[in-house]
């Protein structure tokens, strides 16, 4: 049985995309967004975090990360795509080194989704020099997220630089959504920002370098992507590392080393936590009896189970569930 490992791990950490802001920016100008984790809620009720991300659909304008000393003022173009995976702070301005107090207000979703995206201009009286549209992706991070672990802290897509223009086509897309918005142009901004967002880690990934370690790094070996494959093919199975080696067609301790180099786990460890990322979805998402959610991700036991789900989130299934 095969499996789109990438699709699955995005499903279970339940990623929704959502466009707030459509942006006029007239020079001088500069805009400053807080540390996701001040407005995570704000943004998506119940999130754990949120990615923000900025589409220059005209124009042009420099991105900083505001905390990070080592980070160079990056300009982006028309047509770039800029991601900040962590929610660090960071600032958009006409040029660079520009700061702002970041207005935590604008960053709370109205009850009316209808409103979206809000219609913003900002900066000096003088000719528009960019356009953006920006928006979040809300994610779990908890209590298993290994595709966030293996993330910079910004990525950047330059237009062009995507195979079949895939990332240009939703950018011309969102454009014209937001420039003629009809019935139903939130839904549709927002299912063409998470496939965007799934463009993105995939150019990514076929940019790494060859030493780059991680879970995408993972994903694109051979070896350990056949292994990773199988796992989330088949997490309720009883796997052993002798039984995925075989499947792989590799060595144990081949299989074992190259796993955990790439992906920072070791093959059976990453199958527990993966269950329970799977269960922990599962507690949140429907009204299943414990002992199902844990016969779904392999357990025979539930006392097995929920032992195994405490020891990694702190809580019991029953208390993840009341928070969730």
């Amino acid at each position: 049985m095969s499996t789109d490992a990438l699709s699955e791990l995005l499903s279970a950490v339940r990623l929704t995309g959502s466009v707030f802001f459509d942006v006029t920016a007239i020079s001088p100008w500069v805009a400053e967004a807080p540390p996701s984790a001040q407005i995570a809620n704000d943004v998506t009720p119940g999130a754990q975090h949120a990615i923000e991300y900025h589409v220059v659909t005209d124009g042009s304008c420099w991105i900083s990360l505001v905390d990070v000393d080592s980070f160079e003022p990056v300009r982006l173009e028309a047509g770039d795509i800029a991601v900040i995976p962590h929610g660090d702070p960071h600032a958009l301005s006409s040029e660079p080194g520009m700061r702002a107090e970041p207005d935590l207000d604008v960053h709370r979703r109205p009850e009316d989704g209808n409103a979206l995206p809000f219609k913003l201009t900002t900066g000096g009286t003088g000719p528009s020099d960019a356009h953006l549209v920006c928006g979040f992706f809300s994610c779990d991070i908890r209590p298993f997220n290994p595709l966030l672990e293996s993330l910079p802290r910004f990525i950047r897509c330059e237009r062009g630089k995507t195979p079949e223009g895939l990332l240009e086509n939703f950018i011309r897309f969102a454009a014209a959504e937001t420039n003629n918005k009809r019935a139903g142009s939130q839904s549709i901004l927002n299912r063409l920002s998470e496939l965007m967002f799934v463009e993105v880690i995939r150019t990514h990934m076929d940019q790494l370098a060859s030493n780059n370690i991680g879970w995408l790094a993972g994903l694109r070996d051979p070896l350990v992507g056949r292994a990773l494959t199988l796992l989330h093919a088949r997490p309720a199975h009883g796997w052993t590392l002798d039984e995925l080696a075989t499947e792989t067609g590799a060595s144990r301790s081949v299989l074992a080393e190259r796993f955990a180099h790439l992906t920072g786990y070791p093959p059976i460890q990453y199958l527990t936590q993966w269950r329970m990322q799977l269960a922990a979805k599962r507690l949140a998402d429907t009204n299943a009896k414990v002992a199902a959610v844990a016969a779904a991700v392999g357990y025979e036991s539930e006392a097995a189970f929920s032992r195994a789900f405490k020891k990694l989130t702190g809580r019991s299934p029953s208390e993840w569930r009341s928070v969730s």
